[in-house]
């Protein structure tokens, strides 16, 4: 790998000394988001969105609750400049957002998007943007630094002429590529424009700052996003805005670094999408807020219909373990990690139940889950999924939030290698119907001898109790009553009568759905002589569950032999 061949290409900007503020600071409250899917998402799309998919668009950003959105690049295409006129002509922009649109600084384009824009009720923001840096430069726009001011502040100039006097328009400006530019050079050149646009605190000015290349480590855009803010003219006239890709993949923690370094307002897309690798996703943004406590001020409690949105917009799928939205996001299929999610659900629900207050209205403490799925809208069905690396505690999870079957603990091991089993065998995900069948088919099956139940009944004369039992084994039927004890009891004395003999040594009852229609399930477990095994059996009545149960484990029971009495001869 040539590596030595970028060391001079992507030079590291080194900023001026400050003594850094930014590793001391706690984000407490929500920037202002501000979703640029509509333009510079939708520039890096295969298929450009037509009108109907960015209407759709809109209106999902609107009802997330986005109170600024960079609508498009009036400039640059029939499509988005008639997009810009439909927001212009109708209603379907609330009073309070504020419609973004986004050009290049050179005359006949502002001119253009000015013409966009005209008639707008709503708040406006005009966005001039060029490119600052050292490579840019030279290699784009061949201008030296004084030739590229000269540039740049004619166009924030035409924008003034052309726009100024419109009470609804404030001014945006990025230095293209701040990241690599100088430092005394973007800081020159943005305190130029402030002032050529007499940024005022009722009329401020947005200076935004991109990382265009993500080519540093993010300490290094937190160093310069602070020093930016604290050299800035004018800096209680200035909305200070970021606007990371993601190159490196470190798009999200530019960002949060940002906002640690003064940043007030953040440029993305929803998901991430952008050129290359991406824009800074401003949902993974918010949701770390949310999961630290701090309100992001943006409705994502339906995050799957907020994905279907964006993928059909985009016409790229969102991928499964993309963060928050993923669909595998919250899906745990190993076993330690099962175990601890099961644990941490069961003394969630113990501390609501001991303060008497809602499940959602008590701490979320639960491993492995940093927010609570339901706070997206995500039902908690697919929290924990079975394959061959999951164990005991995944696989005791599913049985009983699917159906209600609670395993005691070391039913959980014996049936946890049934199941492992299994899934090594066909290399397939095991799913909560599955489980069941195996499930049944290991404890509650009717093979092995033929043992069956005819009658059981349990009779109470006066105190005294007494069990009527009647048994079909091996096409034989076997009755007898028993004084003072219990049907169960009289159930495994009459098999021990025929040799076959069971010790429970445990037995667990649990009902398998709400309500009065629902079925008793009893679970046992014990001994013969081969050693401990469970069996179960279900039924409307737990009398008859609790039979079966026994009836299950004598048909996998060995009978005992019967004993020959006297020598040869006799």
């Amino acid at each position: 790998m040539p590596s030595q061949r970028y060391r001079d290409v992507y030079a590291r900007v080194d900023v001026p000394h400050i003594r850094r503020e930014w590793p001391d600071r706690r984000v407490t409250e929500a920037p202002l988001w501000v979703p640029v899917d509509l333009r510079d998402g939708n520039q890096a799309l295969p298929e450009p969105m037509d009108p109907v998919r960015k209407r759709r668009f809109f209106d999902l950003m609107v009802a997330m609750g986005y109170k600024e959105i960079e609508v498009g690049y009036p400039s640059a295409s029939q499509t988005d400049f008639d997009f810009v006129r439909l927001i212009a002509e109708s209603t379907m922009a609330p009073d309070d957002v504020t419609i973004v649109v986004f050009t290049p600084a050179r005359r006949e384009l502002i001119e253009r998007t000015v013409d966009a824009v005209r008639g707008i009720a709503n708040p406006v923001v005009i966005h001039l943007y060029a490119a600052t840096a050292p490579m840019w430069r030279e290699v784009v726009l061949q201008k030296g630094r004084g030739e590229l001011l000269d540039l740049i502040l004619a166009g924030a100039r035409d924008v003034l002429d052309l726009a100024g006097h419109l009470p609804n328009v404030r001014f945006e400006f990025s230095p293209e590529v701040f990241n690599l530019t100088e430092p005394d050079y973007a800081l020159e050149v943005c305190d130029a424009v402030t002032e050529l646009w007499e940024a005022t605190p009722e009329r401020p000015v947005i200076l935004n700052l991109p990382a265009t290349v993500e080519v540093a480590t993010p300490n290094v855009y937190a160093d310069q996003i602070e020093y930016m803010h604290r050299h800035l003219a004018r800096r209680d006239a200035v909305v200070l805005s970021v606007h990371p890709h993601n190159d490196r993949g470190t798009g999200i923690a530019c960002a949060e670094l940002a906002l640690l370094a003064g940043a007030q307002r953040v440029e993305g897309c929803i998901f991430g999408n952008g050129e290359r690798t991406g824009n800074v996703d401003i949902a993974t943004l918010a949701l770390n807020l949310h999961a630290q406590g701090v309100d992001p001020m943006i409705d994502f409690s339906d995050i799957d219909e907020i994905r279907r949105t964006v993928e059909y917009c985009n016409r790229i799928e969102v991928p499964s373990r993309h963060p928050y939205v993923g669909d595998l996001v919250h899906t745990a299929f190993s076993g330690t990690h099962q175990d601890a999610i099961r644990k941490g659900f069961v003394e969630h629900r113990q501390r609501a139940a001991a303060a008497g207050r809602p499940e959602r209205d008590v701490e979320w403490r639960v491993p492995y889950l940093p927010i609570d799925p339901a706070d997206i809208g995500r039902a908690y069905d697919a929290v924990i999924r079975v394959n061959s690396q999951s164990g005991k505690g995944g696989i005791a999870y599913l049985l009983q939030t699917e159906y209600g079957i609670e395993l005691p603990r070391r039913l959980q091991i014996d049936f946890a290698r049934h199941v492992q089993k299994h899934a090594d065998a066909t290399g397939l995900e095991v799913d909560a119907p599955r489980l069941l069948e195996l499930f049944v088919a290991h404890y509650l099956a009717s093979g092995g001898r033929g043992i069956e139940l005819v009658r059981v009944e349990s009779v109470d004369h006066g105190g005294a109790s007494r069990a009527d039992v009647s048994l079909l084994i091996d096409g034989v039927e076997h009755s007898r009553a028993y004084e003072g004890i219990g049907p169960v009891e009289a159930v495994v004395r009459l098999l021990g009568e025929q040799r076959i003999h069971v010790e429970i040594l445990t037995l667990q009852q649990c009902s398998l759905a709400a309500g009065s229609q629902s079925e008793a399930l009893t679970l046992i477990e014990y001994r013969d002589g081969s050693g401990a095994a469970w069996a179960g059996g279900r039924d409307r009545s737990v009398l008859t569950a609790s039979v079966r149960a026994v009836l299950a484990a004598a048909r996998a029971c060995r009978p005992e032999p019967a004993t020959v009495l006297g020598g040869p001869d006799g």
